[in-house]
C-alpha cells in the first residue's frame, strides 16, 4: 500500500469486515496525489469495497485526508464553468422542486458550489444565499459571474452558529469527502429545526451502474463512496435527518460536451461524437440526461 493511503473503517457502521466489488487495477502515475488533482473526469482504478455489515460502497484503502482536501483547492476549471448554461436549467428545475416540498425561501447554504449556478439561480428565485467552495479559482468566478457570497475553504473552515440555516444543499459533493457522516452531522448542527437537506448522488443501484459496472461513468477517482437508496436513507437517518423523497436527478449539459466526456474511456469515439455533433451544428445543444444520478430531499428531526 502507498504510504499516502490508508485502510478505513466503514463510514456508516465502523465494520472492518467488506468484500471487494472492484480490485485495484495497475496505474501509470506512481503518485496518488497528482493523480487525484488531474483526475476529474478519470475513471478509478482503487480497490472498491462493499461493507459486510451494512452495505456501503466506498474506496478501501484510499488517499489520506489532506491529500484529498489539498487536491481541491488550487487549479483554474474553465471546463467546468464553460456548461454554466446547462446548470442553471438543471439547477432551476431542482429548485422549482424543493420550493413546491418546502416553500420558504429563506437563508440557503449550498457547500461544494464550484462555480455558483445553483446559488445564481436560487438568489435569482429570493433566497438569501451562501456558498462554501475549496477551489480559490471557483470562489473567484462564481464571486465575479453571479455576485454571490462564497466563502473559501470547508464546511469546517467557518463555524457557522447553531440553527443558523433554513436550507443546505450539496450537489455532486457527499460521495467526494473524506468522512460524509462528520459532515451531515456539522450540517445538522447548523440547520433550523425542520429544516431541509437536499443531497444529490451517483446511485450505485441504478440500472447504468448494474449494467455497466466498472464502465459506469461515475466511477472516478475523485468519488471515494457510492450510496444507493437503503446507504444513503442510513447515513441521512444516523445523523439526525429523515428522507421523505428520493427520486432521478436529471441534469442538463450541452451535447458537445457530453460527447467529450467519453474521452477518459475511448478518445476515438469522443473525438468522432464531438466532431459529428459539431458537424451537424448541435454542440450547443442543451440536452436532459439521466445516469444514474439521484436527488434526496430529507428533513432535519
Amino acid at each position: 500500500m502507498h504510504d499516502k493511503y490508508e485502510q478505513i473503517p466503514c463510514n456508516i457502521c465502523g465494520s472492518l469486515d467488506f468484500t471487494v466489488i472492484y480490485p485495484s487495477l495497475p496505474v501509470e502515475n506512481d503518485d496518488p496525489v497528482k493523480r487525484f488533482k488531474s483526475s476529474g473526469d478519470e475513471p478509478s482504478r482503487d480497490q472498491t469495497v462493499k461493507c459486510a455489515s451494512c452495505s456501503l460502497v466506498y474506496v478501501n484503502p484510499r488517499l489520506k485526508p489532506e491529500h484529498i482536501v489539498g487536491g481541491y483547492t488550487e487549479g483554474s476549471d474553465e471546463r467546468f464553468v464553460s456548461q454554466a448554461k446547462g446548470r442553471e436549467l438543471t439547477f432551476n428545475r431542482q429548485l422549482e422542486f424543493i420550493e413546491k416540498n418546502f416553500p420558504s425561501r429563506g437563508r440557503i447554504l449550498d457547500i461544494g458550489t464550484a462555480g455558483g449556478s445553483f446559488l445564481g439561480v436560487a438568489k435569482r428565485r429570493g433566497w438569501d444565499v451562501t456558498g462554501i467552495e475549496p477551489n480559490k479559482w471557483l470562489c473567484e468566478w462564481g464571486r465575479k459571474n453571479y455576485g454571490i457570497d462564497v466563502k473559501q475553504g470547508t464546511l469546517f473552515d467557518h463555524k457557522f452558529p447553531d440553527n443558523s440555516f433554513d436550507c443546505v444543499t450539496l450537489f455532486d459533493v457527499l460521495e467526494h469527502v473524506p468522512d460524509p457522516t462528520n459532515v451531515l452531522a456539522e450540517i445538522s448542527r447548523i440547520l433550523r429545526p425542520g429544516g431541509l437537506l437536499a443531497v444529490n448522488y451517483p446511485d450505485f443501484d441504478s440500472f447504468w451502474s448494474r449494467m455497466l459496472k466498472r464502465k459506469w461513468v461515475f466511477i472516478l477517482t475523485v468519488h471515494l463512496f457510492y450510496f444507493t437508496p437503503e446507504t444513503i436513507t442510513r447515513i441521512l437517518q444516523k445523523t439526525g435527518f429523515e428522507p421523505f423523497v428520493i427520486k432521478k436527478h436529471w441534469q442538463t449539459l450541452a451535447f458537445g460536451y457530453l460527447a467529450s466526456r467519453f474521452e477518459p474511456y475511448s478518445k476515438l469515439i469522443a473525438k468522432v461524437a464531438t466532431k459529428g455533433v459539431s458537424l451537424l451544428g448541435m454542440s450547443d445543444w442543451q440536452v436532459p440526461y439521466w445516469l444514474g444520478q439521484t436527488l434526496v430531499l430529507a428533513k432535519k428531526k
